[in-house]
């Protein structure tokens, strides 16, 4: 084994290539330049796949690279001795060369075919791109389906909302009217035994300004427990069957010498809208007290607008709705859910009861119907009152006992309230 290395090395008895070329120049130099090129491209080709390596450490099969690297280096080292052969007959260092390139060759091509099953189990471009255009439309639907349950639990929260007000409405209404009529029936007895010492008084007692005096207070707080009754739902109403449009325009005329020459009133009453059982004197009371705190919103004028709508009710039914718009500063989200809370008021103090809305929500809920707080894009405040149709049988009834004429105005006394 040892004769056969040694003699494997042995070069005395060798003739370099460059013999059997016969020395000329020009297959010399073909032979040089052509094996000194393959070399150069054989080299770079694993410097190349040791920088891609190096930088991609997450590549699969990466050692694969390393082999193909180390496979083409013996390649072109096969080349350069070629070059070095044609001048110096080192055939045994080719040789072993050779064999280095064959055992890389052979183990390159072995594993190749090994990891071929799993190469091919790797994903195409073609297929990389279905793939991330199916995770973006399941992005999308996870996307739509969290707007969709924010959207259900803001409107969750929203209704929950509503309904504790609607709770602390309802709370603060039954104490209120427990409390408006056991004062109510206090007031009675004081007004009533006040009438009875004034008949009693001689015509010149200096002792009957200040009983008018005490007269005239009762009758404020008589007044003052009359709107919580109101907005208890327990005030004493005389509904009839009303045409709402033909109550609106008669009232009109009043309204714009209530309100001033700086706020300018506009109508806008929808036809054919059906007649309902309400107190016409009542609801002029409710569309004064909107038009004052619509006017006190707008201290340098602006628009007052009446406007009557056909309504659809949550049962099917028809209805009507009167809106009270304005254009002033409007209200704050925070003051919006008080406004019809009684003696809730934004006015300073001896400015304003706080019993205007609460007066005209109860009204609407007394009469079967609604008060709301409309949210809009323009400036200004709307309230909106809401009122059941008047069924056919009733309105037979009603025009069989009460003239079909429009209720003339009384001309309630402007009431402050929440502006």
């Amino acid at each position: 084994m040892l004769d056969v290395l040694r003699r494997l090395w042995e070069v005395e008895n060798l003739s370099p290539h460059g013999i059997c070329l016969l020395w000329r120049p020009e297959l010399i130099w073909a032979h040089v330049v052509s094996d000194s090129l393959i070399a150069l491209a054989y080299f770079s080709i694993p410097v190349g796949l040791a920088y891609f390596v190096s930088h991609r450490r997450d590549i699969v099969f990466g050692w694969m690279f390393w082999s193909f690297a180390v496979f083409i280096t013996a390649c072109g080292t096969t080349h350069l001795l070629a070059i070095w052969t044609l001048w110096v007959p080192d055939y045994g260092l080719e040789a072993v060369i050779k064999l280095i390139t064959a055992v890389a060759s052979i183990g390159t091509a072995v594993a190749l075919w090994i990891l071929m099953p799993k190469a091919l189990t790797l994903p195409s471009p073609t297929q990389l791109r279905q793939a991330n255009e199916a995770l973006r439309a399941r992005i999308r639907e996870r996307d739509e389906a969290l707007a969709a349950l924010e959207a259900a639990n803001a409107e969750r929260q929203r209704t929950e909302e509503l309904l504790r007000q609607s709770q602390k409405m309802e709370a603060i209404g039954q104490l209120t009217g427990g409390v408006a009529h056991d004062f109510n029936n206090l007031l009675n007895i004081v007004l009533l035994n006040l009438d009875r010492v004034e008949r009693g008084l001689p015509a010149d007692s200096p002792l009957r300004t200040r009983l008018r005096d005490a007269v005239k207070g009762a009758e404020r707080a008589a007044t003052m427990t009359h709107k919580l009754l109101a907005f208890a739902r327990r005030q004493p109403l005389s509904p009839v069957s009303t045409d709402v449009n033909a109550q609106i325009a008669s009232f009109a005329d009043f309204l714009r010498g209530t309100i001033g020459s700086r706020i300018r009133l506009a109508t806008d009453l929808a036809p054919d809208l059906p007649r309902v059982n309400i107190d016409p004197n009542q609801l002029e009371n409710a569309i004064l007290n909107l038009a004052v705190n619509a006017r006190d919103a707008m201290p340098e004028g602006g628009t007052l607008t009446i406007a009557t709508r056909p309504l659809r009710t949550d049962e099917g039914g028809e209805g009507l709705a009167v809106e009270v718009s304005d254009t002033g500063t409007g209200m704050a989200p925070e003051i919006e859910a008080r406004a019809f809370e009684p003696f809730f008021t934004t006015k300073p103090l001896g400015q304003g009861t706080g019993l205007g809305l609460s007066q005209v929500f109860g009204f609407a809920q007394q009469s079967g119907g609604s008060a709301v707080i409309l949210q809009g894009d323009r400036p200004g405040t709307t309230v909106r009152l809401s009122f059941p149709a008047q069924a056919a049988a009733n309105i037979e009834e009603s025009a069989r006992r009460t003239d079909p004429s429009p209720v003339p105005s009384s001309a309630p006394t402007p009431i402050l309230a929440a502006g």
